[in-house]
């Protein structure tokens, strides 16, 4: 059987590799160090399907270590130990290139174990992650490697590596695959930035292409699916959710359909949700408050009916919240208070508003003396409600939208009188 086309067309040098131009185009740190032949110990982190691993095994054969190769999702303890014995020995003279897949899946203990081996140099690591590795891997790896982030690959990135692999496949046939640059464009653009997807559709449309004795033709019709990246426990997912909101919050109703787009076309309708009320109370808030239940009965809508349907009240919602004018005033307001109150700043709670209707014999001045509002002329009347410590404190300032400018003029004139 077969090896799958991405490991028959994987690049043998550098050059050959797909993106990536900040770290290996000539005069870039990674390619520096790949040309030394030097090699410190590494983590590569980014998305699936980006040159990782390929990236791993130019190193190490330029390198000339001999290369171990562990996914941490399979890999146990036995393994690392198995790895650890044969240090010293004919086969390693030249030393260890540990390639560790995954390393997010290794518990601290495993990480531990080859820590005192890298930091002696019997082994050189270089560990791969899909996950931001500040989060996943143990502080002492991470503060004895060097953290390269591999970014996801544009469509012109791919394209030209699905042109190398239709030539690679011509030879490997003996016959012509002809395949048009449009249909070229379709699969690099389907594959949602990883070569490997991208190159697995080519092959599933070579084996179903029209075939005669002198070619081999990819019709238009291409048997494949778009490929929007998506893990709910990890980075993409929060960079997605991160963008919704962002959008919503910089008023741009197109980005923030987009984003809403990947979340539902994942099925992650409670993130929509979550993110939409938050965004609903956190960025517009006091500019437009009647937006708050708006909202509130998009989401209970969109819940209800599930999905498919769900799209219509969420999207409804959604670009209301993106145009709607902006205040964070509310926001602002009660993270400065909660500060306040974690360092302990405040007092007492004022006499006059303390649930007290007695005073002790030591009481100077007896008697609550709270000032009941509504006693007074337009349900106002001065006193301090604020501990003494705090008593001039500003947590929330008006914001400059027509809403709270309105209710900052009619307090102004009232508190005048």
């Amino acid at each position: 059987m077969k090896a799958p086309l991405a490991d028959r067309v994987r690049p043998t040098s550098i050059d050959e590799v797909a993106g990536q131009a900040h770290l290996l185009a000539e005069g870039k740190v990674l390619r520096r160090i790949v040309d030394s032949g030097d090699l410190p110990n590494m983590i590569f982190y980014g998305p699936s399907g980006i040159g990782k691993t390929t990236v791993a095994r130019i190193i190490a054969d330029r390198c000339h270590k001999k290369l171990c190769y562990l996914n941490a999702t399979t890999a146990s303890t036995a393994d690392i130990k198995e790895i650890i014995g044969s240090i010293g020995t004919f086969e390693t003279e030249n030393g260890i290139l540990l390639y560790l897949d995954e390393i997010q899946y290794f518990t601290k203990k495993q990480q531990q174990i080859l820590l005192s081996y890298i930091e002696n140099g019997d082994i050189t690591l270089i560990a791969s992650t899909t996950e931001n590795p500040y989060f996943y891997v143990y502080n002492a790896i991470l503060s004895r490697s060097s953290v390269f982030e591999f970014k996801a690959l544009t469509t012109a990135d791919i394209i030209p590596v699905v042109e190398r692999a239709v030539r690679f496949l011509s030879e490997e046939r003996g016959k012509s695959v002809v395949i048009s640059p449009a249909s070229i464009q379709t699969i690099a653009g389907a594959a949602g930035g990883d070569v490997r997807r991208a190159l697995n559709m080519l092959e599933l449309s070579v084996m179903t292409a029209e075939e005669n004795e002198t070619e081999i033709t990819v019709g238009e019709e291409l048997p494949i699916s778009s490929a929007a990246r998506y893990d709910r426990d990890g980075d993409e997912h929060y960079d997605i959710v991160s963008a919704y909101q962002k959008s919503m919050r910089g008023s741009d109703p197109d980005a923030a359909v987009y984003y809403l787009a990947r979340l539902l076309a994942a099925g992650d309708l409670p993130s929509a949700c979550r993110r939409l009320l938050v965004c609903a109370n956190e960025d517009v808030g006091l500019a437009y408050p009647q937006i708050i239940p708006i909202v509130q009965a998009a989401v209970d809508t969109a819940m209800t009916v599930g999905l498919p349907e769900a799209r219509i009240p969420l999207a409804n919602a959604v670009i209301l919240v993106a145009t709607a004018p902006k205040s964070n005033a509310a926001y602002m307001a009660i993270n400065e208070a909660m500060e306040d109150v974690a360092r302990g700043v405040g007092g007492p709670i004022p006499r006059q508003l303390q649930n007290k209707h007695f005073d002790g014999e030591d009481a100077p001045v007896k008697g609550q003396n709270y000032l009941y509002p509504h006693d007074y002329p337009h349900h106002y009347v001065k006193q301090q409600y604020l501990p003494d410590a705090i008593k001039h404190k500003k947590y929330y300032r008006f914001g400059d939208n027509k809403t709270e400018q309105r209710f900052a003029e009619y307090w102004r004139q009232i508190k005048e009188k």
